[in-house]
């Protein structure tokens, strides 16, 4: 690639614009459903804590000790925000995601043991396969460039087929899929009735349109679990069989049709989307940046030789994995996160009330100044040691009991496809194509992440 092709790094990645001056109610609303994240405050990126009303009063909380407090010791005090169970509740049910108190807590407890280390390293060489049809399906491609972004959609969905069905044919993962991004398209837009905090029983457009795509992706994914339950577990159980077998060691409770099928669509989505999300991210930013790329390569060609990375190389390729947490801290994909106070509290030495609005602004808190030296610059070797990352600064899987149950299973794909890619191809940006980072429930990149991708 010629030197004038490079990426101007005295500039920063691409970023979100943020608000700069109060844009009220339809204001936020338009922003809104354009990117969430273009209504968070610029100061939020200098503060540990900003407050204010858009109908209703809300919090945006930065501040490691008020975020602990939020996610650890007073959790039970704030519950997802009432936004966004609107939103996620007719396409996941009152799956693990949304539910709360001791309907949560069984459903943890039972799947749980799915994620563990060992059922997470047997999966491995499905994530293996996955990135060597994807260095294949990039090699056809030839001299042309490439959406990554789409291509790492596909490839932690060939992920996620095989993880949970085994890939045996019985489930219409892509109508599944098909139906989640209608969804999210038509429903999941923050609307003004959800600003203005009006209750749930109020009907939202969107959701009412979508609600047929909902119901046929619900169908199919119930056919698929009876079947699997007539038929019986596979010699090599998948996430459905472990599922199917899982119950909770306190009431020996299992989980009935509806409840499996509401967590396998949440599993679905979160198994791919956000990790898909994080590759795409990790590849642009190393087009952003050779010299990265290329200690990157080095790394990978030494452990792999040639051959696709497996999970028993994750732990020996530190350096793509500090990638991988650069591009989380950068880009999250749940950027934003919020809460509804159940009961008065004090956060920063500041009143919150019952029915308040507090939020985690993860895009905001990852870019703060008080938190992070030169937070927009790409650095990987920030995650050197990773000790010296506060805890509550850095939360790209959420935190406390609820933090993500997948998180393990993520970063372990996430660092075998990456390093397999990294190890045969350079990665280049297409002039004038830079993605735009967009969030309306994820943090996606607009325009996709178009590279060329140079065999090496």
């Amino acid at each position: 690639m010629s030197q004038s092709l490079q990426p101007d790094q005295t500039q920063p990645p691409v970023h979100v614009p943020l608000v700069t001056q109060p844009i009220g109610v339809m204001g936020s609303l338009r922003a809104a459903r354009r990117n969430v994240l273009s209504i968070i405050p610029e100061i939020a990126t200098r503060q540990p804590m900003v407050s204010g009303r858009t109908g209703k009063r809300w919090h945006m909380v930065m501040d490691p000790d008020a975020i602990k407090r939020m996610l650890l010791e007073n959790l039970d005090n704030y519950p997802k925000s009432v936004v966004t169970k609107n939103l996620l509740r007719p396409a996941i049910g009152e799956s693990l995601f949304i539910a709360e108190g001791a309907h949560w807590r069984w459903q943890r407890r039972t799947a749980a043991p799915v994620f563990s280390h060992r059922n997470v390293m047997n999966l491995s060489p499905i994530m293996s396969h996955a990135a060597e049809r994807s260095t294949t399906r990039i090699t056809e491609v030839g001299p042309r460039a490439v959406d990554m972004a789409a291509e790492m959609v596909r490839t932690t969905f060939d992920v996620i087929a095989d993880v949970t069905f085994s890939g045996d044919g019985m489930f219409d993962l892509d109508g599944v899929h098909r139906g989640i991004d209608a969804y999210i398209a038509e429903a999941g837009k923050i609307s003004l009735f959800d600003i203005l905090g009006f209750p749930d029983w109020v009907p939202r457009p969107g959701r009412v349109m979508s609600g047929g795509s909902v119901a046929e992706m619900k169908r199919i994914a119930d056919e698929a679990v009876e079947a699997r339950r007539e038929r019986g577990p596979r010699e090599v159980p998948d996430l459905l069989d472990l599922l199917l077998d899982g119950e909770d060691p306190e009431t020996k409770r299992r989980m009935s049709t509806p409840e499996l099928r509401d967590n396998l669509l949440t599993f679905i989505v979160a198994g791919h989307e956000t990790t898909a999300l994080t590759l795409g991210w990790s590849l642009y930013l190393c087009a952003y940046d050779q010299a990265v790329q290329d200690r990157a390569r080095a790394e990978a060609q030494e452990v792999l030789q040639g051959r696709a990375a497996t999970g028993a190389d994750v732990a020996n390729l530190p350096f793509i994995r500090q990638i991988i947490d650069e591009a989380l801290r950068l880009y999250p994909p749940a950027g934003l996160i919020s809460r509804t106070a159940q009961a008065a509290d004090t956060l920063c030495g500041r009143e919150v009330r019952a029915g308040d609005t507090v939020i985690i602004p993860i895009y905001a808190l990852h870019r703060n100044h008080l938190l992070w030296p030169e937070p927009d610059r790409f650095d990987p070797d920030r995650f050197a040691d990773r000790k010296s990352i506060e805890r509550y600064a850095y939360l790209p899987f959420g935190d406390g009991p609820r933090i993500c149950i997948g998180a393990s299973f993520a970063l372990q794909e996430a660092v075998i496809v990456l390093a397999t890619l990294l190890s045969r191809f350079r990665f280049t940006p297409v002039p004038g194509r830079d993605p735009e980072p967009v969030m309306i429930l994820t943090l996606r990149p607009d325009g996709g992440v178009w590279l060329e991708a140079e065999p090496v």
